[in-house]
């Protein structure tokens, strides 16, 4: 896209330069008429030789709208440049969050893959004690089966978003990635925000930015199309030799007639819906990147919330539900069931709060996005 937006840049100069000068050289009586010579192509040695050099000189601003249209294409190239490469960066934040968020819950599955197998052990003790049927012991095993396939899966997750990440990041697919150690540091975002982000979103959306020199060339491309309505002029200078001598000098003009008035309005016609056309593109995008950026900075807020109430009064209760449910088992007060459930809840509150952390980076990656460039 560089390349591609390079190649635009260079058009502009073109675009506003005259067109190259025609040299036309005319020899006349070659068969040497009313001479005694014989005939030649020499221009020395035919009855008469003119030649003539002419310019085309484009009148009524018309090389400066060329200039101009291909300065907005050259814009629009740039601006795509930029859209491309704020997709990249959003889809390898997002891939990232992702990989994080298969890590941890591979973590999370083998930190309660341990646990399980202590309570089957704790099982195990008490049924040779005969205080507990030895379905308690069963229920165990099979509970850490479950957390085996489990594993199984979360592998496969893992190594599809490596090989997902390694081709994002240009290189080999199944290239060495190491596991990810932690998120990056959010920013501090709120609903009451959303007026700044809106605005920086318009001014610096790079597809809203795109649209717009689209928007641009378009009204350029216009303005050419009814200056052409206007002839052109062409100039040039005729010398004229005799023999090895100039004898003659001329000067001429020309000028193109414009009689093809229907052809001319309905290629006016066309110009103003395509700029009509682009307004409409320009402002739809608008409204929907907008729309986007609000529904994400409100997932985001949502993220937030939830993390936070999980870490105070989610987790917590959780870990107290644990250790007292594992206290009533080991003194018979508390079923093996009830100590399965209460394992399963603090379970539960570490995914949901890997799953906030990593929707909480989501949402900031497709803002910013949104925004094409970081927060």
């Amino acid at each position: 896209m560089r390349q591609e937006a390079d190649a635009a840049a260079q058009r502009v100069g073109p675009a506003g330069a005259l067109p190259d000068p025609v040299l036309r050289v005319e020899l006349m009586n070659i068969n040497n008429y009313g001479s005694n010579a014989s005939p030649s192509l020499l221009p020395s040695r035919v009855g008469e030789t003119k030649y003539t050099v002419m310019q085309t000189l484009p009148l009524w601003g018309k090389r400066d709208l060329r200039r101009d249209a291909a300065a907005a294409d050259a814009n629009q190239a740039a601006a795509r440049t930029d859209v491309t490469w704020a997709d990249l960066a959003a889809r390898i934040k997002s891939s990232y969050a992702e990989y994080y968020r298969a890590a941890g819950t591979e973590r999370l599955t083998r930190e309660v893959l341990d646990l399980i197998s202590r309570l089957e052990q704790i099982a195990q003790a008490r049924y040779a004690g005969g205080l507990v049927p030895q379905q308690d012991a069963i229920r165990a095993q099979l509970e850490q089966t479950a957390m085996r396939l489990e594993l199984v899966g979360l592998e496969n997750e893992k190594r599809q978003l490596r090989a997902r990440l390694n081709g994002l990041l240009a290189r080999d697919a199944g290239a060495p990635l190491a596991d990810p150690q932690d998120l990056r540091p959010l920013p501090t975002l709120a609903i009451s925000d959303a007026a700044t982000l809106a605005e920086r979103a318009r001014e610096r959306n790079p597809q809203l930015q795109a649209e717009l020199a689209r928007l641009a060339g378009a009204q350029k491309s216009r303005d050419l199309t009814w200056r052409n309505r206007y002839p052109d002029l062409l100039v040039g200078v005729a010398p004229s030799q005799m023999g090895s001598r100039i004898t003659q000098w001329g000067v001429m003009f020309e000028v193109n007639i414009p009689l093809q008035q229907e052809s001319r309005r309905a290629q006016e016609r066309e110009a103003d819906a395509m700029v009509g056309a682009a307004r409409s593109r320009s402002e739809a995008l608008s409204n929907q990147l907008l729309g986007e950026l609000a529904a994400n900075l409100s997932a985001f807020d949502a993220a937030r919330r939830t993390e936070s109430l999980i870490k105070a009064q989610l987790l917590p209760q959780s870990e107290l539900s644990l250790q007292s449910s594992l206290s009533g088992y080991e003194s018979g007060k508390v079923d093996f069931a009830t100590l399965l459930e209460a394992q399963r809840q603090i379970r539960k509150a570490r995914q949901e709060l890997l799953k906030a952390r990593v929707e909480a980076q989501l949402r900031v990656a497709d803002i910013e996005r949104i925004l094409g460039e970081d927060l």
